[in-house]
């Protein structure tokens, strides 16, 4: 398993809607600009995450985005879901059914452990716990 660009950047943008929010919207340029990622690559991705209710937009001069809910409710698993389709490291491991050699097959368990591993690490990561991390990190004085 690979993470996309489009889903590490759909990351790095609910991040920054995350550190920036004020309850105002956020315009995209400016997610752009600090991101250092292409406006019109996270104009590809914004549909993806708006049209599940995690962001809210407003069209116009004060226009923009935000996050639908607080950080500490978007979890990485979920953003990468969204992004990325399925985490699974093979098919098998998300539906059993779909392999006639699942009930059998000496790697399923590997596979479907991984699986497992995964995606409680990545649904135990909050937008919050990121920059929490980071803020921490940022105040450490050697």
């Amino acid at each position: 398993m690979k993470i996309s660009t489009k889903g590490r950047y759909a990351l790095r943008m609910m991040i920054d809607l995350a550190e920036h929010q004020n309850g105002e919207y956020i315009a995209l340029k400016d997610i752009a600009k600090r991101q250092n990622i292409s406006k019109k690559y996270l104009e590809q991705i914004v549909p993806i995450l708006n049209k599940t209710g995690i962001l809210q937009a407003n069209r116009g001069f004060q226009g923009g985005y935000r996050l639908a809910k607080a950080p500490g409710k978007y979890t990485v698993g979920d953003i990468l879901r969204l992004t990325e389709g399925s985490l699974t490291p093979v098919s098998c491991a998300e539906d059993p059914d779909i392999c006639e050699r699942s009930a059998f097959c000496p790697t399923f368990p590997v596979w479907n452990g991984l699986y497992k591993v995964i995606n409680e690490y990545l649904d135990s990561i909050t937008l919050e716990d990121i920059i929490d991390s980071r803020r921490a990190k940022d105040n450490y004085i050697i």
